[in-house]
């Protein structure tokens, strides 16, 4: 199989090389919020470079059965949870399907927002402009459940800001948010881990780490 070249050397690299297109955003106090686990490392090198503040916003894609890697919905904090109801129509997988992997999932959710949080609050978004910040997009359903949760806790404009993305998916968001920042969106985006050097899962540790917790 032949690879689309490698654009960054790891998650750190694309967060330095995402900064340098976010620098219009130093003066509007943006709060940058990553999603757990990798986007919190691109997240925490953007927020250092805006002087900005640092946040998570626990999301956790709902796999299609048997292919855990194709994303047919997802959940965030505060019980948003999103489906892909015609990519579900077209693999003939109804939501009864999903409804274990939707459970399994849920729960994920509430050990990892328990872990990240550490009994502290989550920042307050309301009227903030939000830098939403993955480490990469393919069907984008943890950033829609993501942009859902911020625009229901009354976040003011929000900028979604990833290294890599389907061309399909960022055109998709770009009607559901004021601004849509991508380095690279390959025509045929087969996993987001091609358009990395290093990709390597990263860690519970690391994301508490950045988060100073």
């Amino acid at each position: 199989m032949k690879f689309a070249p490698r654009a960054f050397a790891d998650r750190k690299d694309a967060g330095h090389q995402l900064a340098a297109a976010l620098g219009h955003l130093r003066d509007r106090d943006p709060l940058v919020i990553g999603l757990p686990r990798g986007g919190v490392v691109v997240a925490a090198v953007v927020a250092g470079a805006l002087d900005a503040d640092l946040d998570i916003l626990v999301v956790r894609k709902i796999g299609a059965p048997g292919q855990p890697e194709l994303g047919l919905g997802a959940i965030a904090e505060g019980g948003v949870l999103l489906l892909n109801e015609p990519l579900m129509n077209r693999l003939r997988v109804t939501r009864e399907d999903l409804q274990p992997t939707i459970d399994l999932s849920r729960a994920e959710l509430g050990r990892r927002r328990d872990l990240y949080r550490g009994g502290t609050d989550p920042i307050d978004v309301t009227g903030r402009t939000i830098v939403l910040v993955d480490d990469g997009l393919a069907t984008g359903g943890t950033a829609k459940a993501a942009i859902d949760t911020l625009r229901h806790l009354g976040a003011g404009a929000i900028v979604v800001a990833v290294p890599v993305g389907a061309p399909s998916t960022i055109r998709d968001l770009e009607e559901l948010v004021e601004e849509v920042v991508c380095l690279s969106a390959p025509r045929s985006l087969m996993a987001i881990g091609q358009h990395y050097a290093d990709f390597t899962q990263t860690a519970d540790e690391e994301v508490l780490a950045l988060l100073g917790r």
